[in-house]
């Protein structure tokens, strides 16, 4: 077990506690190397160390007491406020919703020009033309759900279609499902060729790659399913879709974030994370940033590593922010309502 090291950061100065478990003596070979066979794959992701369950979830616990001082609390959630992906998911929405949506992203708080802009908006492929115009110069991202959102179940065709509109209307970010049946069948080189498919897809677009990790059951198959889809191409791994319970935990992003620190580890390559549901309050959304913090470090401690899928929460992120600056709690109606 490695020895435990003391680190600074915004957040103050915390011991690491010891790791829950890496990926063992994976070569960069492996992880780099052409596409792999289905008995090559299957042997590599039930080769990973199995994880400590009661481990994880103790070591989870103890990092969601830890608490910050006001100053860094302040740092802290105007963090958290950068890492939203504030998202509209519904068969309801409208192009005057998704606009509405978009103005508060780029200005959450319009009196205070002080709050940051969140990380991207996230709308269904057929909203992301009226979301890249109401964002134009803003700076703030457009992401779309896309392969069948929240299913997976679709042709690859479709799926892959789908992904191509949303790039071409201008989407930045594409956030896919895997094919849940595919992974818990063992058809492990059927998911990550659709993986690598939708990543070829995306072109320039950042792929974010939905475990759903309540229908995954274990934390075993949390671990496998991130090394797969790192070695398909992701550039995040993502907890949730936000529409099965339990979404997002603790202890599962814990997993996903071992996976993300120890692939960088042995390939040079970062890949990201994003917990998505269950995230409503300013409190939860500092325990995400210390987990991040203490388990990958704080190279992920930025939007371009670490989102939250919790558009719940910004309204609390906001009534926090202001207590702290005025004295002055503000009701939940002083900020629109998502």
């Amino acid at each position: 077990m490695p020895n435990q090291v003391v680190t600074q950061t915004g957040f103050g100065c915390f011991v690491s506690e010891p790791r829950v478990g890496d990926a063992g003596g994976v070569s960069t070979e492996t992880l780099t190397g052409a596409r792999p066979s289905g008995a090559e794959l299957r042997a590599f992701l039930h080769g990973l160390p199995g994880v400590d369950q009661v481990g994880a979830d103790e070591r989870a616990a103890r990092l969601a007491t830890r608490s910050i001082k006001t100053s860094a609390k302040a740092q802290a959630i105007d963090m958290a406020i950068s890492m939203v992906d504030l998202t509209t998911l519904e068969g309801a929405d409208t192009p005057g919703k998704v606009r509405a949506l978009c103005a508060k992203g780029a200005r959450p708080d319009p009196s205070d020009p002080g709050v940051p802009r969140v990380a991207a908006i996230c709308v269904y492929p057929d909203l992301v033309g009226v979301a890249v115009e109401a964002l134009q110069g803003t700076g703030v991202g457009v992401a779309s759900v896309a392969t069948a959102f929240p299913s997976g179940r679709a042709p690859m065709e479709a799926k892959l279609a789908d992904t191509r509109a949303a790039v071409e209307a201008g989407a930045t970010e594409i956030d896919m499902v895997i094919d849940r049946g595919a992974f818990l069948a063992g058809d492990y080189l059927t998911v990550y060729e659709q993986i690598a498919a939708t990543k070829a897809a995306c072109g320039a677009a950042h792929l974010k790659v939905i475990f759903e990790t309540g229908e995954l059951a274990t934390y075993d198959n949390v671990r496998r399913a991130s090394w797969l889809a790192m070695r398909a191409g992701a550039d995040f791994i993502k907890t949730s879709t936000g529409k099965i319970s339990p979404a997002a935990t603790l202890p599962v992003t814990l997993v996903m974030l071992e996976a993300v620190r120890d692939f960088r580890d042995r390939t040079g390559r970062q890949v990201g994370v994003k917990p998505a549901g269950g995230i409503r309050t300013t409190k939860d959304a500092i325990k995400y940033l210390v987990l991040v913090n203490e388990t990958a470090g704080p190279d992920w401690l930025s939007p371009a590593w670490f989102r939250l899928g919790a558009s719940s929460v910004l309204n609390d992120l906001l009534m926090q922010r202001r207590k702290l600056a005025t004295g002055v709690y503000s009701g939940p109606d002083h900020f629109t309502k998502d």
